[in-house]
């Protein structure tokens, strides 16, 4: 049977680590995984108690498309609480993870055929959702200098779509207001349709992430429970679209999806309000950053940008290989530490560069610097 040329998109790296680190784990190994960005930690106590009710007492069908009213007031709140910003709940639309919220987006703002500009290192599903949906990912080089993040002067002639995260994946980097504004401004001028990442809002550890809503109202902002809320197997998250555009959204919402997951929705509700728990869970975050900062410095692992968001560091390690897809597998051989070669993040430099993920417990941690850096000194 024939199968589409739209379809030929890239493996996602980071799982490939995952099966080998699974692998050696099922032979009988101690894996330390510094490969995958996942929480873990549970999704907060009182969401999982509100699931537990909820499921003797609902049979929990189809929700309308765009989510629950309840959640999507909440989420709005949300805005108000960490931004000082008065969203419209009708704004807000609900999604099974981010992921979907991207192919929504993608499909409202995009023709087939449209280029969209990505910066390098970028999380990559963002050019692979766009190849499988017959679109152009357009991917340029953000340099070292500004900790991997666009500036203007570095977007591409012809796009039609600029997509940014802060905090980024893989580099944990962070746009502030005047970064963003310009890049707004620029993409009013150019009319590029603009899409704001915001998934790793909440983990950040000196000034809180700035929201495109803050700037503009127009863009596609897109967020999840997955990182902050500690909520990633329950696939749910949520995206605000300008006034204009929330028709169009849940008009292929309703055909491609029907809604969101309810049980996921209803345990997303109560999480919106588990401040203290997720504000502790921060707080491993906050340490495990400090260890990794000083013991990869040690490992030898010094040309890094400073996160300012998320669970990664992003190195370059092109002082020990140039080939990172190798180095990663020498790395979990020798050391049983699984991360991640740059090559998901970065097709034409990430040969010498590698992620590592600091989301595990901070015990978890300490041991993997411990190997990294007795690997190093042996190598």
């Amino acid at each position: 049977m024939r199968r589409s040329s739209r379809s030929d998109v890239d493996p996602f790296i980071v799982m490939d680590v995952m099966e080998a680190a699974r692998a050696a784990e099922e032979a009988g190994r101690h894996i330390i995984h510094m490969e995958v960005g996942q929480p873990s930690t549970p999704a907060p106590e009182a969401a999982r108690q509100a699931v537990e009710a909820a499921m003797g007492a609902d049979a929990l069908g189809y929700t309308v498309a765009l989510g629950l009213p309840a959640l999507r007031r909440r989420i709005a709140g949300l805005y108000g609480e960490w931004y000082d910003v008065d969203l419209d709940p009708g704004r807000v639309v609900v999604t099974a993870g981010s992921s979907a919220a991207f192919l929504l987006s993608f499909t409202t703002l995009f023709d087939s055929g449209d280029r969209v500009g990505i910066a390098a290192p970028g999380y990559p599903s963002y050019r692979q959702i766009l190849k499988a949906l017959g679109m152009e990912p357009v991917v340029f080089p953000a340099s070292e200098t500004n900790r991997y993040q666009p500036v203007p002067e570095d977007l591409p002639q012809g796009i039609s779509g600029l997509m940014v995260a802060s905090p980024a994946n893989p580099s944990g980097t962070m746009l502030g207001h005047d970064d963003l504004r310009a890049l707004a401004d620029t993409c009013a001028e150019r009319d590029i349709s603009f899409i704001s990442d915001e998934i790793y809002h909440g983990l950040h550890y000196d000034q809180r992430g700035v929201t495109a809503l803050e700037i503009t109202d127009e863009v596609h902002v897109i967020n999840s429970f997955s990182k902050y809320f500690s909520m990633t197997g329950w696939r749910v998250g949520w995206m605000v679209v300008p006034e204009d555009h929330v028709r169009t959204v849940e008009r292929i919402a309703q055909n491609m999806f029907i809604c969101p997951p309810h049980v996921s929705q209803v345990a997303a509700l109560v999480a919106l309000d588990a401040g203290e728990e997720l504000e502790a869970n921060r707080a491993v975050y906050v340490r495990n950053r400090a260890l990794m900062l000083d013991g990869l410095a040690k490992a030898g692992f010094t040309r890094i940008a400073p996160p300012d968001g998320a669970f990664y560091i992003y190195a370059d390690v092109s002082a020990f290989t140039d080939d990172s897809r190798a180095f990663a597998a020498e790395v979990l051989e020798k050391a049983g530490v699984a991360i991640t070669p740059g090559m998901d993040f970065d097709p034409d430099r990430g040969r010498t560069t590698v992620r590592f993920s600091y989301a595990r417990s901070t015990a978890d941690i300490e041991e993997g610097l411990a190997r990294l850096q007795a690997f190093m000194a042996a190598r």
